[in-house]
């Protein structure tokens, strides 16, 4: 497959503005539009061809002032693990985009899928967790493309969330997804405008034939 050189900086140009997004305007997002992001993560490779994924689509309000509070509640205890600065900068992450965005995508997955025996997860069950990862990878670049701003809230615990949204126990809740429309996008990753982290450079991470040994510089 050939790409003309404006297709290939249009797929880079994605990958490297693509940001996680904690504001939004409240303006509905098209429902085409939110079949192609949904139709673009269901693309993702997966193992086996298992296609572990499920979309549970969120725009009630009332629903969602729901997962505010578990995700709030589970903010709030994870502050215990940092002290001074660090804790200062990690109670000012916001996690109202989920109240914010018109639209709240749980990606589920569902580890039985394909029965007993699944090309690959055999040899390494997390295989369908990584499938599912790479669903959320697709949606977040066609999100990007569309114009539209996601947000990947990582704090909660999955029974509340189970529980909230009548998840069955063997489901896993991968991912809460806040989508929508926004003023407010970084031309950074927010934690590393924050100074919370910065972004490693990469050659101290690629090594040559074995961990450790560095890659000869031509």
């Amino acid at each position: 497959m050939n790409f003309r050189e404006e297709e290939k900086a249009a797929v880079y140009k994605a990958i490297y503005t693509r940001r996680d997004i904690r504001t939004f305007r409240p303006d509905p997002i098209p429902q085409d539009t939110i079949m192609k992001l949904l139709d673009a993560a269901h693309h993702g490779p997966s193992v086996g061809f298992s296609q572990p994924w499920n979309f549970i689509i969120i725009q009630s309000d009332e629903v969602k002032k729901r997962l505010a509070w578990a995700a709030d509640k589970e903010r709030r205890a994870l502050a215990i693990h940092y002290e001074g600065e660090k804790e200062t900068k990690f109670m000012s992450l916001k996690i109202e985009g989920l109240e914010q965005a018109p639209l709240t995508v749980c990606v589920t997955c569902d580890p039985t899928r394909g029965g007993s025996h699944v090309l690959g997860r055999n040899s390494i069950p997390e295989t369908d967790i990584m499938s599912t990862a790479c669903a959320i990878q697709n949606m977040w670049l066609a999100a990007c493309t569309e114009g539209l701003a996601m947000g990947w809230v990582s704090f909660y615990k999955k029974n509340d969330v189970r529980d909230i949204l009548d998840i069955p126990p063997h489901i896993d809740p991968i991912a809460l997804l806040s989508i929508g429309y926004t003023d407010n996008y970084p031309s950074m990753p927010i934690l590393e405008s924050t100074n919370w982290e910065k972004r490693r450079s990469l050659e101290p991470l690629i090594f040559a034939e074995k961990w450790g040994a560095a890659p000869n510089q031509q």
